[in-house]
């Protein structure tokens, strides 16, 4: 029963952690105390499910544990507190011993709902409001979404971030003082603010899908797990706000790019680039997808937003039956409108790319260059590789080898650099 005990409580945990967090927030008023207090449930349900089985209301137990832990702590702080005193009426359980812990019937039977099934959506957005606060860094904000929406652990949050355990910790242990300093409380921000705030999530969900799409570091060039993730929260948020056309159109931009996901690597792992791809291999379903989210954002919206006109771009790729057939003429002016509407150097390289092959190399190495005389992205590899593509494609051998050399020595990937250097040989 251990082994199916444990796999019971991940699975558990995953599905309705970020509920049970949220739930936990609202009756105490305490953020960072909802997130040890669910973690404290989490652990009990580690000890006592693989021995006793898994309760009938699996949730119910864990959130009954959480609240129970809740008085102990209010009691401990103070025995006139009226926050205890309110969840002890709460629970019908005043006379409740203080070292108590566990429902007194482990098959959950007992258990009460875990929460107010009319507050569930507000919980979660609230929750994930609050772990994308403007007062926290954007590593930070990565770190707790993962860890209270997403319901990882700290070792999974290491490994997603590629960084050690400890430093996990750390960042999720600075994010929840930061908000305790800043008394952040556990509530929606007010109309005027919510734009803005959503605004935050959306780059936090994307953050980490990009971080999983194309790894920036380490020997793999997509991180599953990762980009999973952030699809799994890009879809529970577009239930949450289903009137909010950029929640619609992250999502799109998520699903069409990670349907191409099984034709992007080779057998060893290699990258596959996309003249390369067997598109046969591209995922229909999560293409479907995308494409109803697409729909959804220009339905409720008033035009697309930046998320959505990266999305429209990737359903260019999606519906195209080659490289060659691709509209890029009508990329090109989706990048326009967005280089209007969100300018950045990446946009202007990645216009440069649509532009050349709409028009050829020679029309787009202006832009490029427009980039290197700026000074922009000087650390990233993209820049000089897209440069070393353009200039190779116009015979200009001597100088594009020169690029993809540069763009090899800033590249972080194993497999992106593996890749760089073969075009240099090539061009030998």
């Amino acid at each position: 029963m251990g082994g199916s005990g444990r796999e019971a409580v991940a699975a558990v945990w995953r599905i309705e952690s970020a509920r049970i967090v949220g739930a936990l927030a609202r009756y105490t008023g305490d953020f960072a105390l909802a997130e040890d207090l669910a973690q404290e449930a989490l652990a009990e349900a580690l000890v006592t499910w693989p021995r006793d089985g898994v309760p009938r209301n699996p949730a119910g137990w864990l959130m009954t544990v959480g609240r129970r832990r809740a008085i102990d702590t209010f009691r401990r702080r103070s025995t006139q507190d009226e926050k205890y005193a309110a969840l002890a009426r709460d629970l019908g359980e005043g006379g409740v011993a203080a070292g108590a812990a566990a429902p007194a019937d482990p098959a959950g039977e007992g258990a009460e709902m875990p929460w107010d099934p009319d507050q569930i959506d507000d919980d979660v957005l609230t929750l994930m409001f609050i772990a994308c606060h403007p007062v926290l860094s954007r590593e930070a904000r990565v770190a707790l979404t993962l860890r209270v929406v997403g319901g990882l652990t700290s070792d999974e949050i290491a490994r997603a971030l590629l960084v050690p355990t400890a430093t996990a910790q750390a960042r999720i242990t600075r994010a929840k003082k930061t908000l305790a300093a800043a008394r952040v409380p556990f509530a929606a921000p007010a109309a005027g603010q919510r734009a803005e705030r959503l605004g935050s999530v959306l780059s936090v969900i994307y953050v980490i899908f990009t971080e999983g799409s194309s790894a920036s570091s380490g020997g793999e060039v997509i991180r599953f797990d990762l980009a999973g993730e952030a699809q799994r929260l890009a879809r529970v948020l577009a239930r949450l706000v289903p009137d909010e056309p950029e929640v619609h159109g992250l999502l799109a931009l998520l699903e069409l790019t990670a349907a191409r996901f099984p034709a992007r690597t080779g057998p060893d792992g290699e990258p596959v680039l996309l003249e390369d791809q067997d598109r046969t291999r591209w995922d229909q379903a999560a293409i479907r997808r995308g494409r109803a989210a697409l729909a959804s954002a220009e339905k409720v919206g008033r035009g697309l937003g930046a998320y959505g006109l990266q999305a429209a771009i990737a359903e260019c790729h999606a519906v195209a039956p080659s490289v060659e057939a691709t509209n890029w003429e009508r990329i090109v002016l989706i990048y326009e409108a967005l280089g209007r509407l969100a300018p950045s150097p990446v946009v202007d390289l990645n216009r440069a790319v649509a532009v050349s092959m709409a028009r050829g190399p020679a029309a787009a190495l202006p832009i490029v260059d427009e980039l290197v005389a700026a000074g922009s992205l000087a650390t990233s590899h993209l820049l000089p590789s897209v440069r070393g593509e353009l200039l190779a494609r116009l015979g200009r051998t001597g100088e594009a080898r020169a690029e993809l050399e540069a763009a090899a020595n800033l590249c972080a990937n194993d497999r992106d650099r593996d890749l760089l250097q073969k075009k240099i040989a090539a061009l030998t």
